[in-house]
């Protein structure tokens, strides 16, 4: 059992196709069980963008560490990827190779997907709702 308000959050795109696909997938691997979801049009999400004024026209996953807490660290884009590697460790570690490209680079190609991942791959008109089963690991579902 982990103490779920100092458990990650990822804040991410509901209505994005590929967002909720990768969702699915870290909640598949996650062995920890411990990583929890926002969307970034939820209430949580405003709270976290208003401790972080900085996030307030990112369009992209944040990885939010330590949420609610003084030492809350907010990770955007390409690092939020790498932050989620991390995370979930095993093989997925070796994408943390990632981390060798310089930032500039990794998150001007980040960019490039995310202007057009609606295209790629598809868009909800609204967030889905997680299945019982693993609906407490998403925050204002």
């Amino acid at each position: 059992m982990t103490d779920q308000a100092t458990d990650p959050v990822l804040l991410y795109d509901g209505v994005c196709g590929f967002c909720n696909r990768s969702v699915r997938a870290i909640i598949r691997f996650d062995r920890h069980g411990a990583l929890r979801f926002a969307a970034l049009d939820s209430d949580f999400a405003r709270e976290v963008v208003a401790r972080h004024p900085e996030l307030a026209d990112v369009d992209s996953m944040v990885y939010v560490e330590n949420p609610g807490r003084p030492d809350e660290r907010a990770i955007v884009r390409s690092a939020a990827s790498l932050a989620v590697y991390r995370y979930l460790g095993g093989a997925f570690r070796l994408l943390l190779l990632f981390g060798l490209i310089p930032a500039k680079v990794r998150d001007w190609g980040y960019d490039r997907f995310a202007a057009v991942r609606y295209r790629v791959a598809g868009k909800y008109d609204t967030c889905p709702i997680p299945p019982p089963s693993v609906r407490a690991r998403f925050i204002d579902a």
